[in-house]
C-alpha cells in the first residue's frame, strides 16, 4: 500500500464514517502529509504497513526541535487515528504508536474581551460604507450568538428564525442545533439583510448564504479574520483578537452573569461538558464573588 492511496482511503473515511468538516479532515491531512514528506525526505523506504515504533520516534524528535508541544501532541494525535483507521481496515495488527506518549501540556485559557472593548471594536467600524453595516452584523453574530467561522460563513438566509429569535446552525460533523437571537443581533442582521444585501448582484449557488462579499459570492475564512483584524486595529485594542475570540467571551460573559454550564454547552455545540468547564476558569472574579455570595464562611 501507497502512502496516497492510505490517505486518500483515510479521508474518505474521516468524511463519510465520521462525519467530519471539510476543514477537520484538512487537517487531520496535514498533519499525515507532514509524516510522509518526511520521510521522502529522508529516503526511507517503508509503507504505511511497514512502518515502525522506531520511524515514529525519529519523526517526534525531529519536530520538536522546531514546534511546540501543543503542536507535537495535536501531530501524535493525528497520526494515532491514522494507524488505528488502517488498523480498523484490517491493514495492519498494531499501530506503531502504542507506546509512544504525547506530551504533557497545560490547558491553555482563552482570550476574552471585555464588554467595552467589543463595543469599542464594533463602533470603530466605518457604516458610511455599505461593507461596514455587513461587518457589524458578523461581529454581533460571532459575539451575540457564540458561532464558529466555519458556522458563520454557512450560515443561510433560511437558517434564521426572526420570529423565534433562533439560528438553526450547523456544526461540527453536520450537526445542528438552535441558538438564541438576541435583539441587538437580530437587528443588524435585518439591517444588513433587507437594506444592504438586496443591492448586491447575487451569484446563483449563493442566493441563500447571508454574508456575501461585494461580487455576490459567499465569504471566506480568511476575509472573516481580516474583517476582525482590521476592526480591532482601528479600536485601538491591543489584545490578540480573532473570530473565535468572540465566541470565548460570548461563553464567559454568559457564565459570569449567572447561566449554567448545561446551556452554555448546547448553545455552543460542544459535545463534551469539559470543554465548556474551561470558562470556568477564565475569569476569577467571577468565582470569587460565587464564594462571597454563597459559601456560609466566606465574611467575618
Amino acid at each position: 500500500m501507497r502512502w496516497e492511496t492510505a490517505l486518500t482511503d483515510y479521508k474518505i473515511y474521516l468524511r463519510l464514517e465520521r462525519g467530519l468538516s471539510e476543514n477537520s479532515i484538512a487537517s487531520y491531512g496535514y498533519d499525515i502529509q507532514r509524516f510522509i514528506d518526511f520521510i521522502e525526505l529522508n529516503d526511507e523506504k517503508i509503507t504505511p504497513l511497514s512502518c515502525k515504533k522506531e520511524h515514529i520516534q525519529t519523526f517526534v524528535y525531529t519536530i520538536a526541535k522546531t514546534v511546540n508541544p501543543r503542536s507535537q501532541a495535536r501531530q501524535i494525535s493525528g497520526l494515532k487515528s491514522f494507524f488505528n483507521f488502517l488498523i480498523f481496515e484490517g491493514y495492519r495488527d498494531d499501530s506503531p504508536l502504542d507506546l509512544i506518549d504525547s506530551p504533557k501540556i497545560g490547558r491553555k485559557l482563552p482570550e476574552v474581551l471585555q464588554l467595552n472593548e467589543i463595543e469599542k471594536i464594533i463602533s470603530s467600524i466605518d457604516l458610511s460604507n455599505p461593507l461596514g453595516h455587513r461587518n457589524t452584523a458578523i461581529v454581533e453574530t460571532l459575539y451575540g450568538s457564540g458561532l464558529r467561522v466555519s458556522e458563520l460563513i454557512n450560515l443561510r438566509i433560511s437558517d434564521i428564525y426572526f420570529d423565534e429569535s433562533l439560528l438553526l446552525v450547523t456544526g461540527k460533523g453536520n450537526k445542528q442545533r438552535l441558538v438564541p437571537l438576541g435583539s441587538i443581533c437580530a437587528k443588524q442582521l435585518k439591517l444588513y439583510l433587507n437594506d444592504i444585501r438586496v443591492h448586491t448582484a447575487v451569484k446563483k449557488e449563493h442566493q441563500d448564504i447571508v454574508f456575501l462579499n461585494q461580487h455576490g459570492r459567499q465569504l471566506t475564512r480568511a476575509m472573516i479574520f481580516t474583517i476582525v483584524r482590521n476592526a480591532t486595529a482601528n479600536a485601538g485594542i491591543e489584545k490578540k483578537v480573532s473570530p473565535h475570540t468572540f465566541r470565548h467571551s460570548f461563553a464567559t460573559h454568559l457564565l459570569e452573569n449567572g447561566a449554567d454550564l448545561r446551556s452554555i454547552q448546547l448553545m455552543m455545540g460542544h459535545e463534551n461538558i469539559t470543554t465548556t468547564e474551561v470558562y470556568m476558569h477564565v475569569d476569577t472574579r467571577h468565582l470569587s464573588k460565587t464564594l462571597n455570595d454563597f459559601h456560609p464562611r466566606s465574611k467575618c
